[in-house]
């Protein structure tokens, strides 16, 4: 039993202290501050914790931090919650931005805090999940000399050192997140937001006096800004949506970039895949929802949607067929045509490396007119976009499947796992077309002094029957069976046969590394 000195609390008084030391930590913002907080329409963070996590998990640190710079204010944590918990049984590490206590601002300590918790997840190799909701850098906390000293090693805050495992990122943005919380969102590997959040680099408050520029919260950083700028994947109506979104994303995932992904339970698809005959028309320039097709090929109930709102002629999803996950990736023919900008192929290169960085499948499921051209496309940048995308795709390891369903044309066939991109398997259906370029453009390029000519010399009625001859030539030649004989495909095959074809292509190139 020991004794405490003359004068020195005793070990009750110290537990006491510290008791009354950890509730004061719990207090967030206070009862004004939450009260404001509350009628702002969002939770209070620890609420969004216990909402995330597995109940009885949470295992927090840094509790009892406060900031460098004191004042009458009590800032408990400063301004953030940082943990760890258990998601659907899983390890998980979370930063919670505590928006109740001066509007989640950044400061040394939080930063620290922060830094702290990244460090393990990356150390220890389990996802971390991103609660952000806050406006930006706390002055004077960050200003002056004090910001070049802020404790952030960019080795770890953004990615991990070289060489080491990558683990899964999530990122629910929930409020107004601008400055730290838009960077962390911006290293995600997938970001749900709120229809009534923002996020920016800067918000409104910094972009009206240092540029003159007046704008809203949703104007600047909104659902409809975020997604069409690719810095959100998914657009949610409540909190209680986000963490099933955020649950539903890290269920695809293995913990981290060393680990086989997680199987599910074998499902039949959501649509019989012979629908696939009367879901894609044979004529090129019809439109479908290529949504019809992922629904007839992957498991029910196991398509995530991955940036529907970015770049919509190509779609990206995660999914799974028989209990695997796999990336899907398909051209959507109701949006130009399916024709990809520099817009889709950044896009399309982000989910390649997501998916090859944590060992999912690629199925590539082709009906491209081609690459956007023109001084639009060009000053977007579709030269380097195209040259990174197939790059990326050549050099990706994990398994490759392609199918052909309709047209797949010029470097748009590439861009989406054409044979020089190395994929394991290459099929297409018996209406697929492929060449250097559609029909209507290329015989218009090629033959086109020699059309020139006959409609001078012979009149319009020639032309057309010069140009119908031209024209069948062309498709002849497009076929898939030509294509077949020299083995650029690996097979033709019925559009029923699809899934059936892909799953077992994919269990073949997954052998050995994925254990087939």
């Amino acid at each position: 039993m020991s004794v405490a000195e003359p004068g020195a609390a005793s070990m009750a008084e110290r537990i006491a202290q510290l008791r009354a030391r950890k509730e004061h930590s719990l207090e967030m913002g206070g009862a004004e501050g939450l009260r404001k907080h509350r009628e702002s329409g969002r939770l209070p963070v620890r609420e969004r914790i216990d909402m995330l996590v597995d109940p009885g998990s949470w295992f927090e640190i840094g509790a009892l931090a406060l900031p460098e710079r004191r004042t009458a204010k009590h800032v408990p944590g400063d301004a953030v919650v940082t943990g760890f918990g258990l998601l659907d049984g899983r390890r998980v590490g979370v930063i919670g931005i505590d928006a109740s206590v001066l509007a989640g601002t950044t400061a040394p300590i939080s930063m620290r805090k922060q830094g702290r918790l990244i460090e393990h997840a990356q150390r220890h190799g389990f996802p971390l999940v991103l609660l952000c909701d806050a406006d930006g850098g706390r002055m004077p906390d960050v200003s002056g000399w004090r910001f070049s000293g802020l404790p952030l090693d960019f080795t770890t805050f953004l990615k991990p050192p070289p060489g080491a495992p990558v683990v899964p990122r999530a990122a629910a943005v929930l409020g107004p997140s601008y400055g730290d919380s838009a960077l962390h969102a911006s290293t995600a590997h997938f970001v749900v937001m709120l229809q009534s959040s923002s996020i920016a680099l800067s918000g409104p408050s910094v972009v009206e006096p240092a540029i003159g520029e007046k704008v809203t919260d949703e104007e600047l950083g909104g659902p409809a800004a975020a997604t069409e700028a690719g810095n959100a994947h998914l657009v949610v109506e409540t909190e209680a949506d986000a963490m099933d979104a955020i649950a539903a994303f890290l269920s695809y995932l293995p913990p981290n970039s060393t680990q086989e992904p997680p199987w599910g339970p074998p499902l039949a698809p959501a649509r019989d895949p012979k629908d696939l005959e009367e879901i894609v028309p044979l004529g090129p320039r019809s439109g479908y929802d290529m949504r019809d097709v992922f629904a007839c090929i992957a498991d029910e109930a196991s398509i995530l949607p991955w940036a529907d709102g970015w770049a919509g002629s190509v779609l990206c999803a995660l999914g799974r067929i028989e209990g695997r996950p796999v990336g899907l990736i398909g051209n959507q023919p109701i949006v130009r045509a399916g024709a990809l900008d520099p817009a889709a192929l950044a896009k399309e290169r982000a989910f390649v490396d997501l998916c090859d960085t944590f060992g999912l499948p690629l199925v590539f499921l082709h009906d491209v007119p081609g690459l956007m051209i023109g001084r639009a496309a060009e000053r977007g940048g579709i030269l380097h976009g195209y040259e990174a995308l197939v790059s990326r795709i050549a050099e990706a390891t994990v398994p490759k499947v392609g199918v052909v369903l309709r047209k797949a044309y010029g470097g748009g066939h590439f861009a989406m796992g054409g044979r020089p991109t190395k994929p394991d398997f290459l099929f297409a259906w018996p209406s697929a077309e492929l060449g250097f370029m559609a029909p209507e453009t290329g015989i218009r390029t090629i033959h086109r002094r020699k059309l020139e000519a006959v409609l001078a010399e012979q009149g319009p009625e020639a032309h057309a029957a010069l140009v119908s001859e031209l024209t069948a030539e062309w498709n002849a030649d497009a076929e898939p069976w030509e294509a077949a004989a020299h083995l650029s495909l690996d097979d033709v095959i019925e559009p029923a046969d699809t899934r059936r074809v892909v799953a077992t292509a994919i269990a073949i190139a997954a052998h050995g590394r994925f254990g087939g």
